[in-house]
């Protein structure tokens, strides 16, 4: 059961001070909890779990790569450990190693990857993973998710602990727009309707889902009944909600952090293409590299803000 909090605003607390005060409460009880970091420790506020557990945490420096090789062997000796790093070298710089190291074998590699998309801001184009969901969405056997605020990433946390298998889990590092209330509770591979509607579905993920709300209420004041989902696991992908609302509604828009090739967009199409086409637009990075900026500039330049949204929806809207 979830239960959205009643005025959306940014979180006093961020993303990843959430994550790890819970990672080490679950490692109080789990000795097998290991944490990796590729020289990003104070960024990810991983320095917080070695100083707690000395003795499972590791600064492996700028190797990405060998980052991925260790958590393989770690994994298969029965622990479970967590890699951490930007999302640009989680994906782009060590991507042979989680292929065959983690993903070939089966093994049980939690990938903490930070800064998605536009919310690498100051850091550039360079830094900036536009593509990281189309990487991953390619390898068998890999769960992405890419939680909504901090309930639900101490929500989903113990889940994505104790589900074996490689996840990816594409994260913000600090502050979010708080969509949950405490209490809300998530389940891996399964989307939540957060607002209902009859004419359009749009389906957001990540910090789009705060825009695409924002969207449904503009549409409101235009007569436009939008139904808003959330899609926070991306892989795999839970068809059956996205069927149900391609034939009630009759048409989709996608809200993504995200190249609009090969990310949600490109997941929900395959969907509707092969159960119940209807018209479709994607709202997302059009094919282009990141800039440097802040994160409300970079929505505005790739044309990601809930105006952008509510824009196609009435463009989709135009094709029924």
């Amino acid at each position: 059961m979830i239960k959205l909090v009643k005025e959306r605003k940014p979180d006093p607390v961020m993303m990843r001070d959430v994550y790890i005060d819970q990672l080490i409460e679950l490692a109080k009880e789990d000795p097998n909890i290991i944490v990796l970091d590729a020289d990003l420790m104070h960024s990810n506020a991983t320095y917080r779990f070695m100083e707690k557990y000395p003795d499972r945490a590791f600064n492996v420096g700028v190797q990405e790569a060998n980052m991925m090789g260790i958590a393989a062997g770690l994994s298969a000796t029965g622990k479970i450990p967590f890699t951490h790093t930007f999302a640009c070298f989680s994906t782009r710089r060590a991507l042979d190693q989680v292929y065959i190291s983690i993903a070939y074998n089966r093994l049980n590699v939690k990938m903490i990857a930070t800064d998605p998309g536009i919310t690498a801001a100051y850091n550039g184009g360079t830094h900036m993973p536009l593509e990281d969901v189309g990487f991953m969405r390619g390898i068998p056997t890999v769960t992405i998710i890419e939680p909504v605020d901090t309930v639900m990433m101490k929500g989903l946390l113990k889940d994505i602990t104790y589900t074996y298998g490689p996840i990816y889990v594409r994260v913000s590092r600090k502050s979010t727009t708080r969509i949950f209330e405490e209490g809300s509770r998530f389940e891996i591979g399964k989307g939540l309707t957060l607002r209902d509607g009859k004419d359009v579905t749009i389906v957001a993920t990540g910090i789009m889902v705060a825009e695409a709300l924002d969207a449904a209420d503009l549409l409101e004041r235009e007569g436009i009944s939008a139904r808003v989902v959330n899609i926070f696991t991306i892989k795999p992908l839970d068809r059956e909600l996205i069927e149900k609302c391609a034939a009630e509604t009759g048409a989709i828009v996608t809200a993504e952090n995200h190249n609009i090739y090969n990310g949600l967009g490109s997941a929900v199409a395959e969907v509707i293409a092969e159960t119940h086409p209807v018209p479709m637009e994607r709202v997302g990075v059009k094919d282009l590299f990141g800039e440097v900026g802040s994160v409300d500039y970079l929505k505005k330049r790739f044309n990601m803000t809930a105006q952008d949204i509510a824009d196609s929806v009435k463009r989709v809207l135009s094709r029924k």
